[in-house]
């Protein structure tokens, strides 16, 4: 007697009807899931987005004698100086030679525009302060315009 349960438990197929029934929901409500994270991913990772550089929401204007975010008024610095190629111990790639010495000038690196276009000439410049190991004062330009020699 305890062979013909044993035979008749494992000969009736796992898989009624509605243990089918019950996969298949389960199936299609694990796959809305996956789906709904992937979504959600995608839409808080920003892809597609442009993001203003230095916390700004202005449009980059490049001019012969200007280039950078038009509104001045979203940068808390402001300095200018002959611009010269070279940061400092890898600080900065380019310089603003504004008085007496190395001592005095601001290292300039910028995530905005192409500072390239100004070497060896008289700028100012608008951007925001950033710390720096080596250089004395390293900025992050937003603006620049020649002030001299237009």
């Amino acid at each position: 007697m305890c062979y013909d349960f044993y035979m008749e438990s494992t000969l009736n197929p796992i898989s009624s009807p509605s243990h089918l029934k019950k996969n298949l929901v389960l199936g299609a409500i694990s796959v809305v899931v996956v789906l709904l994270g992937i979504g959600t991913g995608y839409l808080f990772s920003g892809v597609g987005k442009k993001t203003p550089a230095i916390g700004t929401t202005g449009e980059i204007k490049v001019t012969k004698n200007e280039a950078g975010i038009a509104d001045e008024s979203k940068f808390s610095t402001t300095t200018d100086g002959v611009l010269e190629e070279g940061g400092i111990s890898g600080e900065g790639t380019y310089h603003l030679v504004r008085g007496n010495g190395p001592s005095q000038y601001a290292y300039l690196t910028s995530s905005v525009i192409d500072l390239s276009a100004f070497t060896g000439k008289k700028v100012q410049i608008w951007g925001e302060t950033v710390s720096g190991k080596k250089a004395g004062w390293l900025i992050d330009v937003g603006k620049i315009k020649v002030v001299e020699g237009e």
